[in-house]
């Protein structure tokens, strides 16, 4: 009687031996059977959904955290619209010393152009910081974004000047020049810098972005 042949055990004869039984390796564009750098850390699947969500509340928090920086530049580097007050008729009036001038408009486009900054600068962080993409991910860049410009806004105007120009206008002596407070006239500034932030880290997702592998016929096969 002869006695049945045992295949050596090894690396090259399992994966011939799973050849031999219609289940080719899989080839992931790293190799036969290798996992990719990052399934090393998160698995084949992708990060779970618990730690999806712990990462989008990491970058709520830090982009609107950010929004606080962006007030204080938004304050020091916004053009000062210049009044004057005078009395009319032993009432305080208060009207633009340049009524010509487009301080106004450079106070909106200040507040536009460093909040696209923020956003670019936290699309580009975000994309360093987790590679891979996600809905959760984006959502949070985008409300991150939103947010962090409210604050930004309400925080320039409370550190700018007093609201109540009629009191400023007393304070400082008819005819004298003063400030107007920082006001965001065009409310769709808002949205600079979560649309710079999601179309910048989209952006370099698809170029940069882990790539799927390839299947055919249900089995992973080398791209030819």
């Amino acid at each position: 009687m002869t006695a049945p042949l045992t295949p050596p055990s090894g690396p090259h004869n399992r994966s011939s031996h799973a050849a031999d039984q219609g289940y080719p390796p899989a080839f992931d564009g790293h190799g036969y059977g290798t996992p990719a750098p990052q399934d090393a850390v998160y698995g084949q699947d992708g990060p779970g959904m618990k730690t999806e969500l712990r990462e989008a509340a990491v970058v709520t928090v830090a982009v609107t955290v950010a929004g606080v920086l962006l007030g204080v530049l938004w304050w020091w580097l916004a053009p000062h619209v210049p009044l004057v007050g005078s009395v009319v008729d032993d009432s305080w009036v208060v009207y633009l010393k340049d009524s010509e001038g487009e301080q106004a408009i450079g106070v909106d486009g200040t507040f536009t152009l460093l909040a696209l900054a923020f956003g670019a600068l936290s699309g580009v962080a975000v994309f360093l910081w987790r590679r891979r993409g996600g809905v959760p991910l984006v959502v949070a860049l985008g409300a991150g974004g939103l947010l962090a410009s409210l604050v930004a806004w309400r925080l320039g105007v409370w550190l700018g000047p007093a609201d109540d120009v009629i009191a400023h206008a007393k304070a400082v002596g008819e005819g004298v020049t003063f400030s107007a407070p920082l006001k965001l006239g065009a409310k769709g500034a808002l949205l600079a810098w979560p649309l710079a932030g999601l179309v910048v880290h989209l952006g370099l997702t698809a170029l940069f972005g882990p790539r799927e592998p390839e299947h055919f016929g249900g089995y992973g096969v080398p791209p030819a």
